[in-house]
């Protein structure tokens, strides 16, 4: 096996998740000790601390019951406490009977309850908050699975310093059966908190990307999702991706190979009358899995008398899994039931078509089996992976033997060579069946041949290699650029700026028109918002896409600003070769326009309104700290962005209307200005103007209230985007002038080939 040893020579590593890696016996002579537990997810995580060695956090498996800090073999064990209440409400209630069966597809009927989010809301605060004492400085901490998706977002509230990994070892919903979750937001936003997701399966990534984006406000692109800024932290991103866990291949092949357990193999095949066929199926007893359904199945073919007696044993071993809940009693009397009955209607005195075995068993009593197995069936109903058939194959090292795997496990992405199957198309399982006790040994060599290849190259040292050098990357971009180091404990990483995916499609179709006009506002859109007017300027990556833009054919680039057209020059922003519109579209070039208002000079009663107004501003606000008093070609603004306080501002603005009033001008309202014009008009006259000279459709980016006349005046073909928050008559909208330049860099890729790379 390779090594895992990567996050180790830097980074110390803090496993948390509910069970801790081992279980307490009592000897016969009453010594108490701890062993590892036969679990999934410890069997997986079992190769990869066992080098590294960690501090691992998790619940010692018995209630109202305090334990103090331990350790065995290479951990450093920190059990945590639940009362009795607690473990019912966190465990057996919101884990188990709704997030287990929605998860699963609804195969049983998930339950909501108030007191039972309360408790887990409870129990996943008291992990982060042992996590948050016991973890050292910049440690990788790695939380599993869905009974602790809080736990993310907690911790890095309170240990900004950590790199958080969350790997969710079950499926993640599909979109429609997760919006029936009462709490998913806090979900998504738990795990949000994490710097790395795990998901065993593309389409659980998939489906988690939407839900952030519809449930989290994120911004979903690829694999990387951006969490947006909030008042404590700046926008980050996180790594979203599949994951899928595997094996120990190398020791389950070790084993195999013991001859102890070769012989036991022989053992087992010879108590159940050495059948020509011997069934396997090897699962937790849970509803999930499809046990009734592979039942019903092997049953039809025995009524049918396609398996005749004595000709094949299926033995099913059925761990017993949480007992307390009602529906898996519900199960276990169903199966039980089903067994009996099989073997009542078609097994004989000395055989029994059915071996039914509700307990657990020793790994080496495992591989026997798995080695005296000539068929193993999966038939989950949904499955996050299913290691059962991987480690059926990594045992097979004589090459025979036949996997019947459903599509549903995420084991079936990988193990194609694998009779996969529907579990809920019993005539297909059937014949599913049939096939593999029917297939020749050279079918048999070819297929598990290259299943063992599969497991061999990407078993878990694979998988944790993967997953950890994610969480590396993760922990040194975090050091490189100062995350965490701030003294408000926030973290200063600047996120890559994505656009929306239905802003992305709509380029697409923009960007195959025959002719196009971009058209920008300017302050707010293509350059960030300056305290002084004066300092604006666009973004260099916006600049550089506008003028590959502007360079291809059938392109026109408009400048669409409130400014006056000097005050726009005076910007540095490229000018020549773009259509200009300043002053709320009162000022017009780069386009005849004969109508255009800003044609004609101003008339002498113009003139005197206009001065008439600039005396009596100038002598309110002159003096007043913060104010601007702008001067236009054929108007006047007031601005109050340098003001401090916001409720000074807007009395500073409503102060300015009345005076407005009072000469006879209207107020056009702005942020943080008002704006008094001798000539009406507004930017969406001026994109019609423009639009009747050049016929085109219209690409329109804009911030301002003012800018909602524009996007009122696009047409079906024309796409309106709003930059930032407020209601709007936009169809898209992005969060920021970094989002306008990098959906300017799209167009222009899209347009010219050319990539336009953040800058």
């Amino acid at each position: 096996m390779t090594s895992t040893n990567p996050a180790e020579p830097q980074r110390q590593l803090v496993v948390v998740s509910n069970r801790l890696p081992v279980d307490r016996v009592t000897d016969p002579d009453g010594t108490v000790r701890w062993q590892t537990s036969p679990g999934g997810l410890v069997t997986a995580m079992e190769p990869v601390v066992r080098d590294l060695g960690c501090l691992w956090v998790g619940w010692p498996g018995n209630v109202d019951e305090q334990i103090e800090p331990f350790e065995h073999e290479t951990l450093r064990l920190h059990p945590i406490t639940l009362s009795t209440e607690e473990h019912e409400g966190y465990y057996e209630g919101l884990s188990n009977s709704t997030f287990w069966p929605l998860y699963h597809d609804l195969i049983a009927t998930p339950d909501y309850h108030r007191p039972w989010w309360d408790h887990y809301l409870t129990v996943n605060q008291r992990f982060a908050d042992v996590v948050a004492e016991q973890a050292p400085e910049g440690a990788i901490v790695w939380v599993h699975d869905y009974q602790l998706q809080l736990v993310p977002g907690m911790l890095r509230e309170v240990r900004p310093d950590l790199t958080i990994a969350f790997f969710l070892h079950i499926p993640f919903p599909a979109r429609r059966l997760f919006g029936q979750l009462p709490w998913r937001r806090q979900i998504i936003e738990g795990l949000l908190g994490a710097d790395v997701i795990g998901f065993q399966r593309v389409q659980d990534a998939l489906s988690f990307r939407w839900a952030a984006e519809h449930y989290a406000d994120a911004h979903a692109n690829g694999n990387l999702i951006v969490v947006p800024e909030t008042a404590d932290e700046p926008a980050r991103a996180v790594l979203a991706q599949e994951f899928p866990i595997s094996i120990d291949t190398e020791s389950l092949e070790s084993l195999a190979a013991d001859p102890a357990v070769r012989a036991r193999a022989k053992e087992i095949r010879e108590e159940l009358g050495n059948p020509r066929k011997l069934l396997l199926g090897v699962d937790r007893l849970d509803y999930t899995k499809g046990i009734r359904h592979r039942l019903k199945a092997f049953a039809e073919l025995l009524g049918e008398g396609d398996v005749k007696a004595g000709e094949a044993v299926m033995v099913q071993v059925a761990s017993p899994s949480r007992e307390r809940v009602e529906a898996y009693k519900r199960l276990k009397s169903e199966v039980e039931g089903t067994v009996g009955q099989i073997n009542g209607q078609h097994g004989t005195i000395g055989w029994s078509p059915v071996v039914y075995l509700h307990r657990g068993f020793p790994r080496s009593e495992m591989v026997a089996l798995y080695l005296a197995a000539d068929v193993v069936v999966v038939t989950a109903l949904r499955d996050g992976m299913n290691l059962v058939a991987k480690e059926y194959v990594a045992c097979r090292d004589d090459e025979h033997g036949v996997l019947v795997l459903s599509e549903f496990a995420g084991a079936a992405d990988e193990m194609t060579d694998a009779l996969l199957v529907n579990p809920h198309d019993i005539d297909g399982l059937k014949s599913s069946f049939l096939r593999a006790m029917h297939m020749p040994a050279a079918e048999q060599q070819r297929r598990m041949s290259a299943l063992r290849h599969q497991v061999k190259e990407y078993d878990v040292a694979h998988w944790a290699n993967s997953f950890l050098r994610a969480v590396n990357h993760a922990a040194d971009e975090r050091e490189r650029l100062g995350r965490g180091s701030d003294e408000d404990g926030g973290s200063r990483i600047p996120a890559p700026v994505f656009i929306p995916t239905s802003l992305d499609s709509a380029l697409r179709r923009f960007a195959s028109e025959p002719n196009i006009i971009v058209a920008c506002d300017f302050d707010g859109t293509l350059a960030p918002i300056a305290r002084r007017p004066k300092d604006a300027r666009i973004l260099p990556r916006a600049e550089e896409a506008l003028s590959a833009l502007q360079g291809a054919d059938g392109v026109h680039i408009a400048l669409i600003s409130g400014r006056s057209l000097d005050s726009l020059r005076a910007t540095g922003v490229r000018t020549d070769g773009r259509v200009l519109s300043g002053s709320h579209g009162v000022e017009l070039t780069g386009v005849p326009a004969s109508s255009n208002p800003g044609n004609d000079p101003l008339s002498d009663e113009e003139s005197s309104m206009l001065r008439r107004l600039l005396r009596r501003l100038r002598r309110v606000f002159g003096d007043e700290p913060g104010v601007r008093i702008e001067e236009k070609a054929f108007g006047v603004a007031v601005h109050t962005r340098e003001v401090r306080n916001d409720q000074r501002s807007d009395e500073l603005l409503a102060a300015a209307v009345e005076l407005g009033s009072d000469e006879g001008f209207d107020a056009r309202n702005g942020k943080r200005v008002r704006e008094f014009t001798v000539r009406h008009s507004d930017k969406g006259r001026a994109l019609q103007a423009i639009r009747e000279q050049l016929a085109a459709p219209i690409l329109f980016f804009g911030d301002d209230v003012t800018d909602e006349d524009a996007f009122e005046a696009l047409g079906p073909d024309d796409i309106g985007v709003r930059v930032g928050d407020g209601e709007t008559a936009a169809a898209e909208r992005v969060p920021s002038p970094e989002a306008v330049a990098a959906a300017l860099a799209r167009l222009a890729e899209l347009r010219t080939g050319v990539v336009i790379g953040a800058s």
